[in-house]
Parts: structure tokens; sequence; C-alpha cells
């Protein structure tokens, strides 16, 4: 799983396996140490809630899918994410985007792409 953050948006790339994990109930946990032993972790999991949902806790990213939206996601090939808006208490929001992650149309070296999505945009 990929994490991308930028001001109030979060946004999730999960892989062929880790969208089966998500569509079965699984969480799925990630971390990213750094050298004083500090640690940022993320979850994705799902549960029932009416809607996405992120929470902030312990150094801990957590985002929440609906169970059943969770299911259908993970089952249709032709859904590519979840793109949700999560009010904040200032009146502005927080954007939650989940994707499926795509095999990049120029690969890179060091990077495996056996597990990721056929790209809609790639030729043939």
């Amino acid at each position: 799983m990929k994490i991308r953050i930028h001001d109030d948006s979060i946004r999730l790339r999960l892989d062929r396996n880790e969208v089966n994990q998500i569509g079965r109930g699984t969480t799925i946990a990630c971390t990213t140490h750094f050298p004083d032993g500090a640690e940022l972790g993320y979850h994705l999991g799902t549960g029932p809630v009416d809607s996405t949902r992120a929470t902030f806790s312990d150094g801990c990213i957590a985002l929440t899918l609906p169970d059943g939206e969770a299911r259908r996601w993970a089952e249709d090939e032709t859904a590519v994410s979840i793109d949700v808006q999560q009010p904040l208490a200032d009146g502005a929001s927080l954007r939650l985007l989940v994707e499926k992650d795509f095999e990049c149309l120029e690969p890179r070296a060091g990077e495996s792409q056996s597990n990721r999505f056929r790209n809609p945009k790639a030729v043939g």
C-alpha cells in the first residue's frame, strides 16, 4: 500500500493482493520508521460505518471503509477508486481517496509491476 498526503488529502493505492484483502475484510497496516525511533503508521480496514472515514491517533492514520462498499469495490474490476470528502470542524473537508494501483506506462527500474492492475491507458 502506498500513501500520498498533500494538505487536506490522503490517497492510498493498493495492489491486487491488498484489494483482495480489503474485499475480505482484512485490515492492511504499514509503518514508516524514522532514525530517532519514531514511527508513522497507516492502516486501511473495513467496518460497520456509513461512510469512509479517517482518524489520527498515536502516530497512526487509520482509514475505515464501509464493509459492503469495500467488498463491491474489490470485486468490480472496472471500479477504480473510492473518493470521499470527510467534513472537518472548520467547515473544510478532508479528501480520502483509495485507488487500485495501475501498472506504470513507463516502467521504473527496481519496481515490480507484477501485482498491479492493468493500466486502462496501456496500448495493446
